[in-house]
């Protein structure tokens, strides 16, 4: 049984906030500065370049992978951990199109994430243009799924309106129309319960949202075992190959998932990672997603009572949404500073998505309580209509 008062206890959170934005970047774990400034001065400062036999930094993008393999269900060693997530995409598209030669059709959905987007599109600059980026409304998703396409690039949890696709139907299609899926679970991964082996052939995901590993943090990659030894990577990367360290002019492909390993790995960034996954070895993830479905149906409740004016915009089916809740409003942005200034922490995403990220390790009823309450306060004063809500800054 997850003790969610314990965990809460494992995150600075700034008094006088409450965060609903961990969709976007999760809070600091207080672990987390320890563990960095440990490998900064025992272990980079003491050990220098021997950090990478000695530290066995060279081991953790696997020992980090299989680690997160454990929240989605993963096999072990078919997870590694680096690079961002537009390059995991990237990786797993251009895999899945040579094991899938004959066919041309990279499927995806409007309602998809755009650098999952932008790097199908730049893959196919790169292919010669032979291929297509197919895309549909999220709901037409299934259908559009026929014997033309090579592959199916899926978010599980749409990143604006919350909205969680039936993974198991579209995997189950695509593998009857001899397509190949890839799960793409930045909004998934510590969010809800995630099992890869349902058939997914490929999955990526991040770590600086639900996860907790800070800014900037490693991206992951998933290679079903059934093509692990098949892929040949297109980014081949010094430390995929077989034998990094030999030097070899023409590249060879390390064992199973090395070969997905590009560029050297961002060390600092994986003891923060290595931090924040030692709270999730005390989470159970169905005890995580029946606190989410609490929290989100209790704002989805609130919202509809004291905001009447918001439209809602995530499924009320609990089945069908992820670990946010989203509304639209025609002043969405200027609404949202105006929050912010109030010490209630959510986003943004154009045209007019006010968006809030429910995360149970440190988050609560009361939490979804006082934001609901201060959002009605400044909708029914107008407060936010002010020209300084409305400037918008760079990251919304």
């Amino acid at each position: 049984m997850t003790d969610f008062q314990w965990t809460r206890a494992q995150f600075h959170l700034p008094l006088g906030l409450t965060y609903l934005d961990g969709n976007s970047l999760g809070p600091l774990p207080v672990a987390t500065p320890d563990r960095v400034e440990r490998m900064m001065s025992m272990e980079w400062g003491e050990q220098l370049i021997g950090g990478w036999s000695e530290c066995g930094w060279m081991e953790m993008p696997r020992r980090l992978g299989d680690r997160l393999g454990r929240m989605i269900g993963a096999e072990p060693g078919h997870v590694v951990v680096g690079d961002t997530l537009s390059i995991k995409v990237f990786q797993a598209l251009a895999a899945a199109l040579e094991i899938n030669p004959h066919r041309r059709v990279i499927l995806s959905d409007r309602g998809n994430f755009p650098s999952d987007l932008y790097m199908a599109e730049g893959l196919i600059r790169l292919l010669g243009d032979r291929h297509e980026l197919r895309l549909v409304a999220p709901h037409e998703l299934e259908d559009a799924i026929t014997e033309e396409v090579a592959v199916v690039l899926v978010t599980e949890v749409d990143y604006r309106t919350g909205r969680r696709h039936d993974l198991d139907a579209l995997t189950a299609r695509a593998r009857e129309m001899g397509a190949l899926t890839v799960w793409d679970l930045a909004h998934s991964a510590g969010a809800l319960p995630v099992d890869v082996t349902r058939g997914a052939d490929f999955a990526v995901g991040c770590t600086y949202k639900y996860i907790n590993a800070g800014p900037g943090a490693p991206a992951f990659i998933y290679v079903a075992p059934r093509h692990a030894e098949a892929v040949d990577p297109a980014l081949a990367g010094w430390l995929g190959h077989a034998s990094p360290f030999s030097f070899e002019h023409s590249y060879r492909p390390g064992s199973g998932i090395e070969r997905m390993r590009v560029g050297t790995p961002p060390v600092l960034q994986m003891a923060a990672l290595e931090a924040a996954l030692d709270i999730w070895d005390h989470v159970d993830m169905q005890d995580l997603r029946a606190r989410s479905i609490e929290l989100t149906s209790l704002m989805i409740e609130e919202l509809a009572t004291q905001c009447p004016q918001l439209k809602l915009a995530t499924p009320r089916d609990p089945e069908r949404r992820g670990s946010q809740v989203s509304v639209r409003f025609e002043h969405g942005y200027a609404a949202m500073q105006a929050l912010i200034e109030q010490g209630v922490i959510g986003d943004f995403r154009a045209p007019d998505i006010m968006r809030f990220g429910i995360t149970p390790l440190y988050i609560g009823e009361d939490e979804i309580r006082e934001a609901v309450g201060t959002l009605a306060r400044i909708l029914r004063g107008a407060l936010w209509d002010q020209p300084k809500f409305r400037h918008r800054k760079r990251v919304t």
